[in-house]
């Protein structure tokens, strides 16, 4: 039976949709139906489709009590947006529905976890969290609250863990047909932990052991927790609030990390080889993956940051979008992240330009312009302080990548681009190079920017809502440098 509240969400996402043209979105990056979105949930591959569930709020285009707002994909770049599958109706989610997962359970039906957070009332009369986890069972459209939930509990919980921050559920199956799955936890001591259940049957869960900890290494809490292995590694990736930064690594405010090394599956200790941040940019956060029937690690993330929501106003109809998809590998000791090999399909009116060269100035290239490209850049050695892009520019407005060769850094800034916020307008990455030689693979489309370093070591991503009038792309050097250029529509 579904509730009045979810009832309500379906109809007016479905009338206040009809009032967003499509050119006022994204071209190819799944933004909020309506109102709000935050984290990807349930990404998975179920009945022919890739789904994505996420963090909803359609009645704003601000934060509020947490739906789950649901969209379907063939391809993971033209989204068709379903009925919302989930409204904080019952007593144990009733401030809301937060983060979860999905998988395929062995009766074909689609299990969903997801946190159901409620209120309790302490003894000096606040407001207390409680998080739990919780199920739903659907056909991949409409989804019934398991009449057993909560599944897992405060009861459920290592020694001193709280039950106020219990969240994040990430399931998988194993290829023996039983289940696993890591959530996050606040330890006793303070700091983040990753927790591993394991269940036979997808609604029966036990607690294996602690995964990882924190223990004030990166940030506070951990959030958004994945486990996989890949080409021969075990990947952990999470998120980070309240990250203190660690040289160009990790930067103040929250954000995406992975952790490489070997998860033993009796203790589910994690044993930790390696870390780095997920993406070097300014809006990257919650990332989840998943693999798909041809055995590629897609990830997809938040294209957002917390700290720069205030970026569009209250009157736009949807804020938030997600991160292009990305194909995923391991390769000395580092994620390299791809956009997903679909894109291709969208490439159109190829423009190539060879060995350019720019002196103390600018240049702008033939056919090379628009605010949804592809655009492949191989930088040579030359003797340059300073080699630039910039992109959504007008006489007014533009936004930039910029490279200075002797300190090893490339710089995403959009203090340029419209923004009238005093928000986070650049970042830094270290960048491997030799002698000036750099490779950069730049996606726009419409209100967003992201940067693939040398083949995927590292990516910088960034969005931007500067008018779409705002299109021209040129080049900039202090010195003189020579650069070869490719150029798709998309």
């Amino acid at each position: 039976m579904m509730s009045q509240m979810l009832r309500d969400a379906r109809a007016y996402e479905e009338q206040r949709e009809r009032l967003i043209a499509p050119p006022d979105r994204p071209a190819f990056h799944l933004s909020a139906r309506v109102g709000w979105m935050n984290d990807p949930n349930g990404f998975s591959y179920y009945q022919g489709k890739y789904h994505m569930f996420y963090q909803y709020y359609p009645y704003d285009s601000h934060w509020g009590p947490m739906h789950w707002g649901h969209a379907v994909s063939r391809d993971l770049l033209h989204w068709e947006y379903l009925p919302a599958a989930l409204a904080p109706d019952v007593s144990y989610d009733h401030a809301g529905c937060f983060s979860g997962s999905a998988v395929e359970l062995g009766d074909g039906r689609q299990l969903l976890m997801y946190t159901g957070v409620a209120h309790e009332v302490v003894e000096n009369g606040e407001l207390r969290d409680v998080q739990t986890q919780n199920l739903a069972v659907g056909d991949g459209v409409n989804y019934r609250k398991y009449t057993k939930n909560p599944v897992l509990t405060a009861a459920d919980l290592p020694a001193g863990g709280s039950r106020e921050h219990f969240r994040d559920p990430k399931m998988w199956r194993e290829s023996d047909g039983s289940y696993r799955m890591v959530a996050v936890n606040l330890a006793a001591e303070g700091g983040g932990q990753v927790l591993l259940y394991r269940s036979d049957d997808g609604l029966r869960w036990e607690y294996v052991g602690v995964v990882a900890e924190n223990r004030g290494r990166i940030g506070a809490m951990w959030e958004c927790p994945d486990l996989f292995t890949l080409d021969g590694t075990d990947v952990l990736l999470a998120s980070a609030q309240d990250m203190l930064p660690r040289g160009f690594e990790y930067h103040n405010g929250n954000g995406a990390f992975y952790l490489l090394g070997r998860l033993d599956p009796q203790t589910g200790r994690f044993t930790e080889q390696s870390d780095h941040a997920a993406d070097y940019g300014i809006d990257f956060y919650a990332p989840q993956t998943v693999l798909t029937p041809d055995g590629r690690r897609v990830m997809i993330g938040w294209m957002q940051n917390w700290d720069t929501c205030n970026l569009r106003t209250k009157s736009v109809a949807w804020f938030g979008q997600m991160s292009l998809p990305r194909e995923l590998h391991v390769r000395n000791g580092v994620l390299y992240q791809t956009p997903v090999r679909e894109l291709d399909a969208l490439r159109h009116d190829r423009v190539e330009h060879r060995a350019v060269t720019v002196e103390n100035g600018e240049v702008t290239l033939p056919g090379v312009m628009g605010r949804t490209v592809d655009l492949e850049i191989e930088l040579e050695a030359g003797d340059f302080t300073r080699f630039a892009i910039w992109f959504a520019r007008s006489s007014e407005y533009h936004t930039g990548v910029s490279f200075r060769p002797h300190e090893s850094v490339l710089k995403i800034d959009r203090k340029f681009s419209g923004s009238r916020r005093a928000i986070i307008h650049q970042r830094r990455a270290k960048v491997r190079h030799e002698g000036g030689k750099l490779k950069l693979r730049l996606i726009l489309d419409r209100y967003s920017a992201e940067v693939f370093v040398n083949d995927g070591e590292q990516v910088m991503s960034a969005t931007l809502y500067t008018d779409l009038t705002a299109e021209e792309i040129a080049f900039f050097a202090d010195g003189k440098a020579t650069f070869s250029v490719t150029k798709y529509d998309l």
